[in-house]
């Protein structure tokens, strides 16, 4: 196992955990009505139930951790000639790095949405709660950074543009 492989599969089981912590941490502290939305000035603006909120986080973490982990487990079961990937006979070639690669980066994939929603939930807990002096001007740092994560993650299948070079003389 490549440390590539390793570390992706680290972050995806820690960001699993994190996820589920902060829900469960946050939906303990959340007020009935959850302020979600925010004008100019940093007031509230809309209002969600915390219930609404829990189930909305529920389906999303369900949708990521089961439909796109199970689509990453049948990437060996598909033929490479009909995967959406340039040069699809070179890869078809090198198919346990072909399926290495493209596991690694839908568990990437999951990892990072895991990761911005358990971080979204710790930042609407805390603009929700009464023990602290932070607005929704504190948090946007969490926008940049989703934003670089996203960003990295559709530009990994960029590696596919280029097959492996193997030397078969040897």
């Amino acid at each position: 196992m490549k440390i590539t492989t390793f570390a992706i599969k680290i972050w995806r089981w820690a960001s699993l955990l994190f996820v589920i912590g902060a829900l469960a941490w946050t939906y303990s502290l959340f007020p009935e009505m959850v302020a979600v939305d925010f004008a100019d000035s940093g007031l509230a603006e809309r209002y969600v139930e915390k219930g609404n909120i829990f189930y909305i986080v529920t389906g999303l973490f369900l949708l990521n951790n089961v439909v796109i982990t199970g689509i990453a487990r049948h990437i060996p079961n598909v033929d490479p000639l009909h995967l959406p990937i340039l040069k699809r006979k070179e890869w078809a070639r090198h198919r346990a790095e072909l399926n290495e690669h493209l596991t690694n980066w839908l568990f990437c994939l999951v990892a990072v949405i895991n990761t911005i929603t358990g971080f979204s939930l710790l930042a609407l807990a805390t603009i929700n709660s009464t023990a602290y002096k932070l607005d929704v001007f504190d948090f946007s740092w969490l926008y940049y950074t989703s934003l670089a994560l996203v960003l990295i993650v559709f530009l990994l299948p960029l590696r596919l543009l280029w097959p492996p070079l193997h030397d078969d003389k040897l």
